[in-house]
């Protein structure tokens, strides 16, 4: 049987305009490997804990000790996502809530080539680590959209000034996909 390729959509909810990214993985990549290609492809630093959660079952490592949870070291995508248009929830750091949609847009078989795991489409810079969840996100995106609020300096500091909620770089996500160990392979 032919390695099947899926096509997934990673939506950070709640967040307007609509923070995602578009992904070729493997279907019988690990969840707890997928979660280090949200992590990469999302830009977030992989600081926090995190679950996957379908239906009423939850997947996190098993050291993570969440309470009534399945070890998603031993989970494989193809078991929680089994058909197009089907979704599962991502959820990253506990205390801020980033939870992100993942849908299976399409299952690909052989004529997909490249490397495999790739980002292929997205949009917009994921928020900065410990910035306060979708609420603390939206006030630090008001503060630094204006030089003369009160808390723009120190925002601005907190940032080391470099941060773009427009910023969106496909070529440096593939790169750090491919420097990671995911099982990144080459498709011929």
């Amino acid at each position: 049987m032919a390695k099947q390729i899926y096509q997934i959509q990673v939506v950070l909810t709640d967040t307007q305009p609509k923070i995602w990214r578009r992904l070729l993985v493997n279907s019988d990549t690990l969840l707890i490997d997928l979660h280090r290609i949200i992590q990469t492809s999302m830009g977030w630093t992989n600081s926090h804990l995190h679950c996957f959660n379908v239906g009423r079952t939850t997947y996190a490592p098993r050291e993570f000790e969440v309470e009534e949870s399945e070890n998603s070291r031993i989970i494989k995508l193809s078991t929680v996502l089994k058909k197009e248009k089907s979704k599962i929830l991502y959820e990253y750091d506990f205390g801020d809530s980033w939870n992100h949609d993942i849908i299976l847009e399409k299952i690909v078989r052989e004529e997909e080539t490249g490397q495999i795991p790739r980002c292929t489409d997205g949009k917009r810079s994921c928020p900065p680590e410990d910035c306060g969840g979708t609420w603390g996100y939206i006030e630090l995106l008001k503060t630094i959209s204006n030089p003369k609020h009160e808390d723009y300096q120190s925002m601005m500091e907190w940032l080391d000034e470099k941060f773009d909620p427009d910023y969106f770089n496909i070529n440096e996500i593939n790169h750090d996909l491919k420097q990671k160990d995911y099982g990144c392979l080459w498709i011929e």
